[in-house]
């Protein structure tokens, strides 16, 4: 508990009991897009796992997109979320977030998210919806159309419009190096995704007191957004490189606790 294991993460989350993990947060090194040093995993046998250790109720967070080859898609995405579902866990929500644009210079748009898939064991135990400020806050609506047979008529119902809402399930938020965080160490590693998505991701899904596993740890993001917001913390990862790089992050937050 609260600290980072060398190894490969088949092997060590087998010695992880029976659903005692309240939430998972990773992003898997999928379709050889970066270079991890060769590292590859068993997709298959790291989701049965991951299903094993889950709480019920408890959340799996599957930030992954991919690679175009020979002008098509992968669809490791859409393979990877369907085998969940297949092993028992519920596809909650199919959710984007919107990274720097990737310039294709081809016949498409250019790239600008990846998929996080949120995997529930049942229903999720947890949901801090995050809100954001109502555009029309303070004025009023008068309700919505409906249809009655042939015609459409509207309901005259006077509501004010709330303060705030829940947000929505397309998250931009700002990445690259030096916005998605301040420690350059971090940037040693390949992807580091931004300390925001991995906050707003636990704060969402899990609550204080409760223990979230990274499998890929990387560069220790979801640790780090783990420990400063009062969360117990498993991280396993292979590299021992990648590993020294958690641990000066997660040393410097000693300070910020005191």
């Amino acid at each position: 508990m609260n600290k980072v294991i060398q190894g490969d993460c088949l092997i060590v989350m087998k010695d992880i009991p029976d659903k005692s993990i309240d939430m998972v947060l990773t992003s898997p090194p999928y379709d050889n897009l970066r270079d991890y040093k060769g590292y590859t995993f068993n997709f298959e046998g790291i989701a049965k796992e991951l299903y094993r250790i889950v709480k019920d109720g408890g959340v799996v967070v599957w930030v992954v997109g991919d690679a175009t080859i020979k002008g098509s898609e992968t669809g490791t995405s859409f393979k990877q979320a369907l085998y969940f579902k297949e092993i028992g866990f519920n596809l909650h929500d199919t959710m984007l977030y919107k990274t720097n644009k990737i310039p294709l210079n081809h016949n498409r748009y250019e790239q600008e998210f990846e998929y996080m898939f949120i995997l529930s064991k049942g229903k999720p135990k947890t949901f801090n919806p995050i809100m954001i400020p109502c555009k029309y806050a303070g004025t009023s609506t008068s309700g919505t159309f409906r249809h009655t047979g042939n015609e459409l008529s509207k309901a005259h119902t006077i509501k004010p419009i709330s303060e705030n809402k829940i947000k929505g399930n397309v998250w931009d938020i700002v990445s690259g190096n030096m916005k998605g965080t301040l420690d350059k160490i971090a940037f040693q590693h390949p992807a580091t995704f931004p300390e925001k998505l991995a906050e707003d991701n636990i704060l969402s899904w899990s609550n204080e007191g409760d223990t979230i596993l990274d499998p890929m740890a990387g560069s220790g993001t979801t640790l780090k957004m783990a420990k400063l917001n009062n969360r117990n913390y498993i991280g396993i990862e292979i590299s021992t490189e990648y590993i020294d790089i958690i641990n000066k992050r997660l040393d410097e937050l000693q300070p910020k606790l005191l």
